[in-house]
C-alpha cells in the first residue's frame, strides 16, 4: 500500500466521456448517468484500506445527493491480474455487501483512470451541471483509518454548494488513499 493524495482541483476541467460495463452486466456512459444538478465519479477498489474505512460514508452521501439532483457512479481501474481482490466478481459481492446505490463499473484497460488523472483509491471528482470539475477532495479527514468527525461529510458538503451554486469550495483538502495499481 503506498499512500498518495490527489492533486489540486482544476476548476472548470470538463469530465471525461466513458462507456463502461457495470457489476450489472450493463455498458454505463457518462450521459447515462449525468445528474441534473451535477455528477460525482469516484475511483474506487474493493481491497484498500482507506475506501472500506468510507465506503459507507460513500453510501450514505451518494443517497443524499442522488435527492437533490447529483447522480454517482464509481469505477474501478486497478490491474486486476496483480490484485485479484478487486476482480469483477468481487467488485459484484463488495457493490452487494455495502448496498451500492449507484453504478460500479470496471475500467479494465485503465484509459478512464488515466483521462482523470486518477491517482488513488478513494480519488473524487465532482462535476457540476455542465460537467466542469469542481471538486477534487476528500469525503471527510481520518485519523488511523477513522472517520475524525460525523456529521455532513466534506464531500456533501461541497456537492451540495455545487448544486445550489455550480461551483465548488475553493478551499479543499486533498482525497487520499491506496494508489492506483497501474499495470507494470
Amino acid at each position: 500500500m503506498s499512500l498518495t493524495k490527489t492533486p489540486i482541483c482544476s476548476f472548470g476541467e470538463k469530465a471525461n466521456n466513458f462507456d463502461l460495463l457495470s457489476t450489472k452486466n450493463q455498458m454505463v456512459s457518462l450521459n447515462n448517468i449525468r445528474g441534473k444538478k451535477g455528477t460525482l465519479v469516484m475511483f474506487i477498489c474493493n481491497h484498500c484500506p482507506y475506501v472500506k474505512a468510507v465506503i459507507k460514508d460513500i453510501v450514505i452521501d451518494t443517497t443524499l445527493l442522488k435527492k437533490i439532483g447529483i447522480n454517482s457512479v464509481a469505477i474501478m481501474s486497478n490491474d486486476i491480474n496483480n490484485y485479484p481482490e478487486d476482480s469483477f466478481e468481487n467488485m459484484d459481492k463488495f457493490a452487494e455487501e455495502h448496498n451500492f446505490n449507484f453504478p460500479y463499473l470496471i475500467d479494465k484497460d485503465q484509459k478512464i483512470a488515466k483521462s482523470y488523472g486518477a491517482v488513488c483509491t478513494p480519488d473524487f471528482f465532482g462535476f457540476n451541471s455542465n460537467l466542469q470539475l469542481q471538486y477534487r477532495g476528500r469525503i471527510r479527514e481520518l485519523k488511523e483509518l477513522k472517520p475524525t468527525s460525523a456529521g455532513d461529510s466534506e464531500l456533501n458538503i461541497a456537492m451540495n454548494l455545487i448544486a445550489k451554486t455550480g461551483e465548488g469550495p475553493k478551499n479543499q483538502n486533498p482525497s487520499m488513499g491506496c494508489n492506483i495499481k497501474w499495470f507494470s
